[in-house]
């Protein structure tokens, strides 16, 4: 006896992006990752940035002068948001793994707290930056 052969479904292949609504669990997951290779690479810049500090007085005033300018300010802004909701949402991911949050209503509610906080941890960050 042989088996049947079964049929395929063909179901409809969407893959443009711009079509798709995300839900915000979804949105709050992929940031979490995107924060997590921007505090990645900007490891490298901060260690940089704080070895030419300390390196001599005349290091420490050229490091001062880069940190003065406007689009340095606002990367050490965006860096400092980025690690801000990295740490928020390892935060809501370890809360997640202890079983709480974990229904949608709820992982909708703690994904929308956690742009909340973050949102203020980021304003606080620029106070700090200017």
């Amino acid at each position: 006896m042989s088996k049947p052969v079964k049929e395929r479904k063909s179901r409809p292949v969407n893959l443009d992006l711009q079509t798709i609504r995300f839900p915000i669990t979804a949105i709050a997951s992929i940031l979490h990752r995107v924060s997590g290779v921007i505090t990645f690479v900007s490891i490298g810049i901060l260690l940089w940035l704080l070895s030419k500090s300390l390196s001599s007085p005349i290091g420490f005033a050229e490091a001062a002068d880069i940190v003065d300018g406007f689009f340095v300010k606002f990367i050490l802004w965006g860096i400092l948001t980025a690690l801000a909701y990295h740490i928020v949402g390892g935060v809501r991911h370890l809360i997640m793994d202890l079983g709480y949050f974990e229904e949608l209503e709820s992982g909708t509610k703690s994904a929308k707290v956690a742009f909340i906080v973050t949102g203020v941890l980021s304003l606080l960050a620029g106070v700090l930056v200017w």
